[in-house]
């Protein structure tokens, strides 16, 4: 299938898109990188902190004040791997690791922004809000149906510069307005919650480099996550009771997030659970009643 998943449980929003054969849409970070070499440069956060004016380098390099911020200098796993806060110069010196660097330790909020480029230039955005849980895991996620002026005037001119020739999609982290992190795709666990056509509109992009969407009826959606403890096996549940919970009202999407035959230590799941599934809905009551009754199901007694 040219839009590129990896996760089966994500095939359900591209399986019945008509994509061409010559076009190929990434959704994991792996892909991109190998797709656009001239661009892979901005899974380098070092170089990402840069571009920004942002206080960093590598570790060995002593920071001039604390607290900071340390973490890879690239992951294209995710999950926040080896990501930390350091508070003083004991603390470094203790926490030096090959192959990661410090950053400014930035405060506000922790925003994940989806982004249409033609040439670099941003054309159309969305962005989504995280509820944080224990241990790096997410309660849900909101998906904002209002602008927001200071991301995008910020990112969109860092863009203009830095991704001139790109057209694509773009996912940009940022917290406080400052990007943290960058990726050459968008953020594909939500896309039946950017409205109808969505996704027809991104595979026009690819394959016209044009940007049609009307996006007229915005409505906020909740990508709610059902997260269980480490160490147990876990089993899919029956799909006539995944067919049941999706007919709910108010949701959109039903995701099982692991591998069934797959042992649970193979998954990459954040130190706070094993993440079990994504219930998408156009309503906060409506996802958390179906992750309830998931939870009934998937979670051991």
């Amino acid at each position: 299938m040219p839009i590129h998943e990896e996760d089966p449980w994500r095939l359900q929003y591209f399986e019945n898109i008509p994509c061409p054969d010559n076009v190929i849409i990434p959704t994991d970070d792996p892909d991109a990188w190998r797709l656009y070499p001239a661009h892979r440069w901005i899974y380098d956060k070092l170089a990402v902190a840069l571009s920004q004016g942002l206080e960093a380098a590598p570790h060995g390099v002593m920071p001039p004040r604390f607290p900071v911020f340390s973490k890879p200098i690239t992951n294209l796993r995710g999950m926040g791997v080896g990501s930390r806060t350091i508070a003083s110069a004991a603390d470094y010196k203790a926490a030096q690791t090959a192959g990661h660097f410090w950053c400014t330790l930035l405060t506000g909020a922790h925003v994940s922004s989806d982004v249409a480029l033609i040439g670099g230039q941003p054309r159309w955005w969305r962005h989504t809000t995280g509820v944080a849980g224990p241990g790096g895991t997410f309660d849900y996620w909101h998906i904002h149906t209002k602008p927001m002026p200071d991301i995008e005037s910020w990112c969109g001119a860092w863009a203009a510069k830095h991704l001139a020739g790109y057209t694509g999609m773009v996912n940009l982290e940022t917290i406080g307005g400052r990007i943290i992190e960058a990726h050459l795709r968008f953020a594909d666990q939500w896309p039946d919650l950017y409205g109808p056509g969505w996704v027809q509109a991104v595979v026009r992009l690819y394959a016209t480099g044009d940007w049609h969407y009307a996006d007229i009826d915005r409505r906020d959606g909740y990508s709610v996550v059902l997260f269980g403890p480490h160490g147990a096996r876990y089993r899919h549940p029956p799909a006539d009771v995944v067919d049941r919970i999706r007919a709910l009202d108010g949701v959109s999407s039903v995701q099982i997030t692991f591998h069934e035959e797959k042992a649970p230590a193979h998954h990459a799941m954040p130190p706070g659970g094993f993440r079990l599934a994504v219930i998408n809905a156009t309503s906060l009551s409506a996802g958390q009643a179906a992750r309830t009754i998931l939870g009934g199901i998937l979670l051991p007694m």
